[in-house]
């Protein structure tokens, strides 16, 4: 047995009750938590004066994109190994298509902020290395044998890019949450509680009795007065 067939076999109680993993689980909260702190350190940094404590601020803020990079890819590597769970929102036509178009679209963002912020970074001189999780050293890109002219290019190009997906990651993060919000609360399918493994099944949320072993009965619901 080779190591994804393992991790198959391991996730497959989870994905049998339509649950991620906690792994994915993990992946998914640490990133979005990231990804916040990101946008809102983003915004506040560009209030520093021009000085140390704004390079400094620039220096963790394109670090933990790097990391984002790198966790953004480990993340996809599990999924090729440990698909995710078919839910209620694999049932829904069009509606199922926008969801994954999201999520890839999610993922190619993941790819070109790091990078173009990379870039960004690198195109400032004197070059300075990054650190990803405050540990693991990266060199600047080799931008500083560029002319002056293809300097200012890069340093301009890269932040156009990074700005740009900065504006649809903002649009995307209210989309993907509104629409978890109305899975839960409107469509009242197990498709937000799938993220949620620690959240138990009840009869409140119709999709719960389709996942129970057959022969296993839901314990009665107290009658409101």
């Amino acid at each position: 047995m080779n190591l994804s067939d393992f991790f198959r076999d391991w996730s497959k109680s989870y994905r049998d009750r339509g649950k991620y993993t906690p792994v994915g689980v993990t992946f998914h909260w640490t990133m979005a938590a990231l990804v916040i702190y990101q946008l809102l350190s983003g915004w506040w940094m560009q209030r520093y004066l021009v000085g140390a404590d704004k390079l400094d601020a620039y220096a963790r803020h394109s670090g933990l994109g790097l990391t984002l990079l790198l966790l953004g890819a480990l993340r996809l590597l599990w999924r090729m190994m440990v698909p995710g769970p078919i839910n209620d929102a694999d049932n829904q036509g069009w509606r199922s298509n926008v969801a994954h178009i999201i999520h890839a679209m999610f993922y190619t963002l993941f790819t070109i902020m790091p990078l173009s912020g990379y870039m960004l970074w690198s195109a400032i001189q004197p070059a300075r290395p990054l650190y990803i999780g405050g540990l693991v050293r990266v060199p600047s890109m080799p931008f500083q044998d560029f002319s002056p002219e293809w300097q200012s290019w890069v340093l301009e190009s890269s932040l156009d890019v990074h700005v740009f997906c900065v504006v649809v990651l903002a649009l995307l993060i209210p989309a993907h949450a509104g629409a978890a919000i109305k899975h839960h609360f409107w469509d009242r399918d197990d498709v937000f509680e799938g993220m949620l493994p620690e959240v138990p099944d009840t009869d409140w949320n119709p999709a719960a009795a389709r996942r129970k072993p057959q022969g296993e009965q839901s314990p009665p619901r107290a009658e409101a007065g």
